[in-house]
């Protein structure tokens, strides 16, 4: 994915903006979306259904770093691990002795974000 930053964000300005910058979009997307998937199932497999991850930090990243993927994958990739560390350790310490599965520590983190970027979208996109 790294490899493939600088055609991410050429494809930021469209995908007819991307094409006239040289970048094959089909063939980028088609990629993306194998690549996607295969580090998806993986990590699924590893460490079972985890959610939320995946929409609060690349939104929170972008606010910091800006729309350069160069930056944002990387950094995407160490503050997803950070926030699952921290959402592990939280969901060990809330309920000592007993421990909380992490998807719910995650969920509830998630859901009012989640419910934030639609109210932000809805003036955007007039939903």
């Amino acid at each position: 994915l790294l490899a493939l930053a600088r055609d991410f964000n050429a494809l930021s300005l469209g995908e007819e903006g991307a094409a006239q910058l040289g970048v094959e979009v089909e063939r980028l997307k088609r990629w993306s979306f194998v690549i996607g998937s295969l580090l998806t199932g993986l990590a699924v497999a590893v460490a079972g259904m985890i959610g939320f991850v995946g929409l609060i930090v690349p939104h929170l990243l972008r606010l910091v770093f800006g729309s350069d993927h160069r930056l944002l994958l990387p950094a995407a990739f160490l503050a997803g691990g950070t926030f699952l560390v921290l959402a592990d350790l939280l969901a060990r310490v809330l309920m000592a002795p007993n421990e909380l599965p992490v998807g719910v520590v995650t969920a509830l983190a998630g859901g009012p974000f989640f419910l934030y970027l639609l109210r932000r979208s809805r003036g955007r996109y007039g939903v």
